[in-house]
């Protein structure tokens, strides 16, 4: 019989194989069962309950924090040392007071780290922007709460959320903050759990409660309407790519890139940064510069230096003379972090699994938990409703016979019996009877009596009501698109990062300066423009044309001024006059689509005279849509050649025009019908690629064919095709108001 293999013994160098028991020697145990009894505890703790932020927006670092100084009084009151604050904090969350203090700098307004901070700070907590500008200890530092912090905590205590007990079980805390709008997208986030992160930028208030209000009413609406990317509390500028962003906005995640603001001084000669992409510091841009000055890579520089003060950042940079301050920041953008990239990675604890989401999946869980806060106050505030009024009706029946009731009290002999006797006497529940008997001797009487029992049929009108919203989710929408309309208004802020297209295109060389004298430009209907002098313009005679062409619009201005050049390839061409010789009125003209080299087949649509780029533009599309959007969008620091995306593609365009000052128009369709309407109804835009709002209602197979401003359009009676309110149908045509016009692109 073969011997049986004796097992090896375990040994006190198998570490990777072995544990120590209870009694302290080594017993055998797999790696993969170290994994899942050890490790895994721990990763998912990181996860769940450090790293990852959840549906209200924050961390529980961030939630403890700001609970504890919500249930302090800081709210409404005066500022508190941070040190206690810290203390205080320290019953919520045990990590030591250093991390808490890290916290509340990030969440502070001192430390401009957030779009909306929550922490009103007084005192010095350092920068976002630099990083070696130490914040000061908390017992020097005051804080409190900022008043928007009065969303973060709106019916708190009306069993809104869940409540838990903290870690040594004596006090309650909420498992999340009941925010009235999506801080998950305000606030930016950022976290390195086990295995995974997440880093999520912050978006502009304002935009994100209208993205919301317009989820709400139409959950397949375009997001990038109304929120075309994100925003950073440092500024900056984002190179944008619509495509690109909209990915983003589908799957969560992705990188864009964000690159510094600044402005050359022409009396010093001189740069100065005074916005940095969120995602570097000052101190980390001047080490580079001057790592390349050392190199020989960047030679145009005299010095540079950091003049942040007071008033903000401020990175200045010297040039030596004849340098051009276009071409070098280029350089530096390609070998600096002047321009950086910002990864987004969306993720989001939801009950309790970390979710990788977009933004349209973000909106939808929040109203959907959002939902639930609601319908929890609602019953919540029925219960103690229904409650009340269960007290009162027995209360009124009390008041059929008070004599009856004190006698019922006197005539018992013994304490205990005297809630049954009232029960039987008046036929009450028990809890209606500890009521009544618990009311004072002086409040005997039927004037209190009385009014007590007079907001019986308030509270039945306000339970019926709040059964209504229970049964209802349109009056729950109704609800939250309230409240965020009220958070918009009272909170919401400009947008602090500009769009900057990312296919405009730069010029190598900067423009030689030009005379510059009185001009009157031409442009024909097929895109020939010409530029002719006062003095030639007297001597000429007719303006000539090829055959089948005409003139499609004439202005004076001057031969440096700035043409903007608009397509329908949705691009704008930017030149300026003196780029053109001056002609005479016997010579057809450049043809602008050779001239400013344009792709096959495009065409141009209008010719505008930007000047100091103040008014707006106006785009009347074939669906019915308008969009104004401001003049300043087409403005540019550089010469840029050509700027993409100077319209909406959705529709095709049938009319644009340029304005100093609101005007009227008229719209036509096909159906015989007229529009009139006041571009001042209309909301100004920022973005260039923004379709704008439906303003005429189209019926099927119906199409708008014209527009064109109303001094224009022959309409004589312009009350009765006038709306208040938009979209509209518009108004049957009568025949006093009908004029034959060509259709053409109106200036």
């Amino acid at each position: 019989m073969p011997k049986k293999k004796s097992e090896p013994k375990p040994t006190k160098h198998a570490v990777d194989d072995s544990v120590v028991g209870l009694r302290g020697e080594l017993t055998e145990q797999g790696i993969c069962d170290t994994l899942e009894w050890n490790f895994m505890p721990y990763a998912m703790s990181v996860i769940v309950s450090r790293a990852i932020p959840e549906i209200d927006g924050f961390k529980p670092s961030h939630r403890k924090l700001l609970y504890m100084m919500y249930t302090m009084g800081l709210l409404k009151g005066n500022r508190s040392k941070s040190a206690n604050i810290v203390g205080a904090t320290m019953k919520l969350n045990p990590h030591g007071d250093a991390a808490i203090y890290e916290t509340m700098v990030r969440l502070s307004r001192g430390n401009g780290a957030m779009l909306h901070p929550f922490v009103d700070s007084k005192g010095n907590f350092g920068k976002v922007y630099s990083r070696d500008m130490a914040y000061a200890a908390p017992r020097y530092t005051e804080a409190r709460l900022e008043p928007i912090c009065a969303e973060l905590f709106r019916d708190i205590d009306l069993d809104t959320v869940d409540m838990a007990d903290n870690y040594d079980g004596t006090m309650k805390e909420p498992t999340l903050l009941p925010t009235t709008f999506p801080n998950v997208l305000v606030s930016n986030n950022n976290g390195i759990a086990v295995g995974m992160a997440s880093n999520i930028c912050g978006f502009n208030l304002r935009e994100v409660c209208e993205t919301t209000i317009a989820y709400l009413r139409d959950p397949r609406c375009d997001l990038l309407e109304t929120m075309p990317a994100p925003d950073f509390p440092t500024g900056g500028e984002i190179i944008y790519d619509r495509a690109e962003m909209n990915a983003i906005y589908e799957t969560g995640r992705g990188s864009f890139r964000v690159r510094a603001r600044w402005r050359y001084v022409k009396e010093g000669n001189l740069i100065e940064v005074y916005e940095l992409p969120y995602t570097t510091t000052a101190e980390a841009v001047i080490e580079k510069v001057v790592d390349l000055s050392k190199t020989g890579k960047i030679r145009e520089l005299n010095d540079i230096r950091d003049e942040t003060d007071l008033s903000g950042l401020k990175i200045t940079m010297d040039l030596k003379r004849g340098v051009d301050p276009e071409k070098l920041m280029q350089k530096l953008f390609r070998y600096t972090t002047l321009q950086d990239s910002f990864t987004c990675n969306f993720n989001v604890l939801i009950a309790g699994m970390p979710r990788v989401m977009g933004v349209r999946e973000i909106l939808e869980e929040w109203v959907a938990w959002r939902t639930e806060c609601i319908r929890r106050r609602t019953y919540y505030q029925l219960q103690k409703k229904q409650e009340k009024l269960h007290l009162l009706l027995g209360l009124g029946k009390i008041l059929l016979d008070i004599d009856k009731a004190i006698a019922i009290i006197r005539g018992t002999e013994s304490e205990a019996e005297v809630i049954p006797n009232l029960m039987i006497g008046f036929g009450i529940d028990e809890i209606q009877a500890n009521y009544v008997a618990e009311i004072k001797l002086r409040n005997i009487n039927k004037e209190y009596i009385l009014k007590r029992t007079a907001e019986t049929e308030e509270l039945e009108k306000a339970i019926e009501d709040l059964e209504k919203i229970l049964k209802s989710s349109a009056r729950v929408r109704t609800i939250i698109v309230k409240e965020l309309e009220t958070v918009s208004k009272t909170y919401g802020m400009d947008r602090r990062t500009g769009l900057l297209y990312e296919h405009e295109e730069f010029t190598e060389e900067a423009p030689e300066p030009a005379p510059d004298y009185p001009v009157t430009i031409f442009l024909s209907r097929e895109g020939y423009f010409k530029k002719i002098t006062p003095q030639s313009l007297r001597m000429s005679g007719e303006q000539k044309f090829k055959e089948g062409d005409a003139l499609s619009m004439t202005a004076e201005t001057t031969n440096q001024a700035e043409l903007l050049v608009f397509t329908d390839r949705c691009q704008v061409y930017k030149t300026r006059c003196d780029a053109f010789p001056d002609g005479k009125a016997s010579v057809l003209g450049d043809y602008l689509p050779q001239k400013l080299g344009m792709e096959d087949g495009e065409n141009v649509l209008a010719v505008f005279l930007p000047g100091d780029y103040t008014g707006f533009l106006v785009f009347v599309y074939a669906d019915g849509k308008v969009s104004k959007i401001d003049l300043a969008a087409y403005e540019t620091k550089s010469n840029r050649r050509k700027l993409t995306g100077a319209y909406c593609d959705k529709s095709p365009l049938k009319a644009l025009f340029q304005m100093k000052e609101d005007e009227k128009l008229a719209l036509f369709t096909t159906e015989n019908r007229a529009l009139v309407f006041s571009t001042a109804q209309l909301a100004l835009k920022s973005g260039r690629a923004i379709q704008g709002v439906s303003v005429l209602t189209l019926k099927r197979k119906a199409e708008l064919v014209r527009a064109c401003r109303l001094a224009q359009s022959g309409i004589r009676n312009e009350t009765r095709y006038r709306t208040r309110t938009l979209p509209a149908i518009g108004a049957l045509l009568k025949d006093e108001d009908r004029v034959e016009q060509q259709l053409s692109l109106e200036l």
